[in-house]
């Protein structure tokens, strides 16, 4: 089978596609043929060895893939050969077969594609455990979400409409935001940390914002916070700027405020039976409708290194896809 390795760390430009061995099942496994994979910017600094979980050389990254199950280890039940399933993985499913444990595997139903179903699991997954499981977000609330456009921002921006909430959507050009409002946000800001506090109180009609989805950080993070409302609550999800912020905890005193850490890759361990009702859930409204995960691009495996490279400069908008 074809690989997408990384056999040193580094850049796109330093992996390599090789041929390896298929996999077998083992006990409690099942061997997927991967159709479609998705990338997350998480990708990029795994193979660079600047992500918290740091795989031995070589390896293959991608968290998440659909395919279909090619054969069933002992004692494996509830899957059957020949159906089609998503695939959450710490690494390793950017390659043509993958062998995992079957309670890393989700049934897709038919009414939904494998492009939708791949990259559905890690990025709306998270924003639906932010969202749900650690705000608790109510419909008619305000939601502001940072980093509107990049792939959880997005993912937030969707699930928050669909889950009644009035979004802000906050990017740093007008073109990022154009696809935030198709995608539901009611109102939309280009950030500035000097005036962002000011915009979002503004556009509550003095209020203030109740949840805060922030996936960005460094110097975004404190005027965000600063314009949260009564009880209102702060989701540290990510720190794509890079600098970790430091927040004012007296405005943490007086106004009552929440600040939620979402883990979403341990939540999924510690709690697999939330994880599991919130991917039904997911691809429910897909199936529906709904919900529909906006695709940047689908590449083949050979152009990788164009494909995480939009990922390394920000430029993508929505999923980016490998075929296999």
């Amino acid at each position: 089978m074809k690989a997408l390795l990384c056999t040193r760390l580094g850049g796109p430009e330093d992996l390599s596609v090789a041929t390896l061995p298929d996999p077998v099942a083992g006990p409690g496994e099942a061997v997927v043929r991967i159709r479609v994979a998705a990338l997350n910017f998480f990708d990029t600094l795994i193979i660079a060895g600047r992500y918290q979980v740091r795989p031995d050389l070589p390896f293959s990254p991608g968290g998440e893939a659909c395919g279909v199950v090619e054969a069933v280890g002992p004692g494996t039940e509830g899957l059957r050969v020949g159906e089609r399933v998503i695939v959450h993985a710490p690494y390793g499913t950017c390659r043509e077969r993958v062998a995992v444990p079957a309670r890393r595997l989700t049934p897709v139903p038919d009414a939904v594609s494998d492009e939708q179903a791949a990259g559905l699991t890690i990025t709306y997954g998270t924003s639906l455990h932010a969202l749900r499981n650690r705000a608790n977000i109510r419909a008619g609330e305000w939601l502001a979400v940072l980093g509107a456009s990049g792939g959880v921002g997005l993912a937030a921006v969707e699930l928050g409409a669909l889950l009644g909430a009035r979004v802000i959507a906050c990017a740093s050009s007008e073109e990022k935001l154009a696809v935030a409002r198709d995608h539901g946000a009611e109102a939309s800001v280009v950030y500035d940390p000097k005036t962002l506090r000011d915009d979002l109180k503004r556009m509550t009609g003095g209020a203030g914002i109740d949840v805060v989805y922030d996936a960005v950080g460094g110097d975004f993070s404190e005027p965000a916070f600063r314009a949260l409302g009564w009880r209102g609550r702060f989701l540290v999800v990510g720190f794509a700027a890079g600098d970790i912020p430091r927040l004012p905890l007296n405005i943490m005193l007086l106004k009552e405020l929440d600040v939620s850490g979402v883990h979403w890759g341990v939540f999924t361990e510690r709690e697999p039976e939330a994880h599991r009702a919130n991917q039904r859930q997911l691809l429910d409204w897909v199936a529906e409708g709904r919900l529909t995960a906006r695709v940047h691009g689908t590449y083949p495996l050979a152009d990788y290194a164009a494909a995480l490279g939009l990922l390394s400069r920000r430029a993508a908008v929505g999923k980016v896809l490998l075929r296999l």
